[in-house]
C-alpha cells in the first residue's frame, strides 16, 4: 500500500488509516450498547483473510492481499466484540477500503475511459474560448501545439481522494439520506468536469504563451487550485442541500464534528471475559502474517523464449519490416519485448500490421490489456466487436477464437484481430485472463502473457469479405511460429 501511496491518485491513502480511527471511535458506543454473540465468527474470518493472502502472495497479486488487510482488521473486531457490533462499526470499514488501491486492469479501464471524456470536455472548454482546436483520440491539436492528454491527466488523481472525501463528507452531514447518497455520488461529476476544465485552461494558455505552459511547476499548481475548487463545490452543494431542507442550520453546525472525549472511548474499549475468539484469532493471523513473509520472496518462473528481434521477415509469400514505437508509448506499454511489424506482398496487396506485446509478469501493475481501451485512444470509433473462430490455414482441421472488430476514423476503417496468449491458452475475454494469471500463479508460479493483434484496412463498402481472408492468410503461419517466441 505504501506503494501505491507514493502515486498522486492514491496520495490521500496516508490519511485514511487516521480517520478510520476517528469515525471508529465515534461509532463505538452505539456498538458496545448491544449485546452481540457470535466471536466465532473472528477465527472464520481470519481464515479466510489469511487465505486470501496466501493466494494473492502464490499468485503474485498484491492487490488481494491488500484486500485480506482489511478481512483481517474485521476479524479481529469480529473476534472482540461479536457480529452485531461489528455490523454496527460498518462506515470505518468501508472507509478503509478508500485507501487500498484498485487492481490494475479496472485502473486502466476507469483511466482511460476518463481521459476519452476529459479530452472531449476539454476541447469544449478551449473551444468556448474561440480557439480553433482539433481532437483525434486523446490527442488535442492547436496547429502549432499537440497536447496528449495522458494517464497522469485522466482526473484519477482527483476522483478517487474526492470520493473518500464525499464519503466522509456524507457520513458527517445531519440530513436526509438522499441528501448524503446525493453529496457522495456527485464526487464523480464534478472531479470529471473539474479536471476537463483544467485541461481546457492549460489548452488556452498553451494556445497565447506556449507549450512549457503544460508542464512544471504552473500544471502542477494548476492541479492543487482545481482539487481544491472540487473541494469547494462540494461544501457548496452541501449547503445548497442544506438550504433546500429548510433547515436553520449553518453548514458547520450540520455537519457532526465530535472530538471530545474519542481517545477516551478508544481506551476504554473492553476485551471479553471469554478469550477463546480472541486467541484463535490472533494465533490465526499470527501465522499467517509468518507464511506471507516466508512466502513473500518467491520469484515468478520465467520460461526460455527467443526474442521478436528473430521473428521471422518471411511468412508464406508476405514480407515483413518490424518498427519501434516511440520512447514514451514504450514506457507506458510496459512491455519486456514487442514485436511491431507490417507485412505485404510484392502483388499490392493492402498491408497488414502485427502487434504482439510479452510481459514476464502481468502482475506488477504491467500487463496485457485489451485493445478496446486504447484503440479509442488514437481517434478510432469500435464499429462492432465479436467473438469468431477462425479456421487455421495449414492443413490441421484447427480454429482459433480471436475477437473481431470493425475500427472506424472518419471514412477510413480497419478490420482487428485480437487475443490474449496465456502459457498455452488463447483467450478473448481479460476478465478470464485475469483468472488464469491468478491460476496460474498459485499451481505454476507462472504469470507471463501477451497481447497478439493483427490490423488490416478494409478498402471499401464490399471488402470485409477480403479483409478477413488477408487476416486469416496470415494468421496460419504466424500461429505456428508463435510457440516459439510466446512460452506454452
Amino acid at each position: 500500500m505504501l506503494q501505491a501511496w507514493s502515486r498522486d491518485e492514491y496520495s490521500h491513502g496516508y490519511i485514511i488509516p487516521f480517520i478510520a480511527v476517528y469515525l471508529f471511535a465515534r461509532a463505538l458506543p452505539n456498538a458496545t450498547k448491544v449485546v452481540s454473540r457470535h466471536k466465532w465468527f473472528g477465527p472464520v474470518v481470519a481464515c479466510l483473510a489469511v487465505a486470501l493472502g496466501l493466494v494473492g502472495n502464490f499468485g503474485h497479486l498484491p492487490d488481494i492481499i491488500q484486500y485480506g488487510l482489511i478481512l483481517a482488521l474485521v476479524a479481529a473486531l469480529l473476534a472482540v466484540m461479536g457480529l452485531r457490533s461489528t455490523l454496527l462499526l460498518w462506515v470505518p470499514i468501508v472507509y478503509l477500503l478508500f485507501m487500498v488501491p484498485l487492481p490494475q486492469f479496472l485502473y486502466l479501464k476507469i483511466s482511460l475511459g476518463m481521459q476519452l471524456v476529459s479530452s472531449q470536455l476539454g476541447v469544449s472548454f478551449i473551444r468556448l474560448a474561440d480557439i480553433p482546436v482539433y481532437l483525434e483520440g486523446n490527442i488535442i491539436d492547436l496547429g502549432v501545439y499537440k497536447l496528449q492528454v495522458a494517464e497522469a491527466c485522466s482526473g484519477l488523481r482527483y476522483l478517487f481522494p474526492l470520493m473518500s472525501f464525499g464519503f466522509l463528507l456524507a457520513v458527517l452531514y445531519r440530513g436526509p439520506r438522499w441528501h448524503k447518497l446525493a453529496l457522495f455520488l456527485s464526487t464523480i461529476p464534478i472531479a470529471v468536469v473539474m479536471n476537463s476544465f483544467r485541461i481546457g485552461v492549460i489548452g488556452v494558455l498553451v494556445d497565447g504563451y506556449g507549450v512549457e505552459q503544460a508542464e512544471g511547476f504552473l500544471h502542477f499548481f494548476e492541479g492543487w487550485v482545481i482539487f481544491l475548487a472540487c473541494i469547494g463545490i462540494l461544501l457548496l452543494e452541501a449547503f445548497t442541500l442544506l438550504r433546500l431542507s429548510s433547515s436553520r442550520e449553518t453548514l458547520r453546525e450540520a455537519l457532526d464534528l465530535q472530538f471530545h472525549g474519542i481517545a477516551a472511548r478508544l481506551a476504554g474499549i473492553s476485551f471479553p471475559r471469554d478469550l477463546r475468539a480472541l486467541v484463535a484469532t490472533t494465533a490465526i493471523l499470527f501465522l499467517g502474517a509468518l507464511g506471507l513473509q516466508l512466502t513473500s520472496e518467491r520469484p515468478s518462473a520465467v520460461p526460455p523464449r527467443q526474442q521478436f528481434a528473430m521473428f521471422p521477415s518471411h511468412l508464406s509469400g508476405w514480407r515483413g519490416q518490424q518498427s519501434r514505437l516511440g520512447p514514451i508509448v514504450t514506457e507506458v506499454l510496459g512491455a519486456d519485448d514487442y514485436l511491431r511489424s507490417y507485412y505485404a506482398k510484392a502483388n499490392g496487396t493492402a498491408p497488414i500490421s502485427v502487434f504482439i506485446a510479452y510481459y514476464e509478469s502481468q502482475t506488477d501493475g504491467r500487463a496485457a490489456h485489451s485493445p478496446e481501451v486504447c484503440i479509442p485512444g488514437g481517434g478510432w470509433e469500435i464499429r462492432s466487436l465479436e467473438t469468431a473462430d477462425i479456421e487455421i490455414p495449414g492443413g490441421l482441421g484447427s480454429a482459433i477464437k480471436v475477437n473481431r472488430a470493425i475500427i472506424q476514423n472518419g471514412t477510413i476503417r480497419q478490420l482487428v484481430y485480437y487475443w490474449f496468449e496465456q502459457r498455452g491458452r488463447r483467450l478473448t475475454s481479460e476478465y478470464m485472463v485475469k483468472w488464469h494469471i491468478l491460476w496460474d500463479g498459485v499451481l505454476r508460479n507462472r504469470t507471463d502473457g501477451s497481447l497478439v493483434r493483427l490490423i488490416t484496412p478494409i478498402l471499401d463498402e464490399g471488402a470485409e469479405r477480403a479483409a478477413d481472408k488477408r487476416l486469416t492468410e496470415l494468421l496460419g503461419p504466424i500461429y505456428h511460429v508463435l510457440p516459439r517466441f510466446l512460452p506454452q
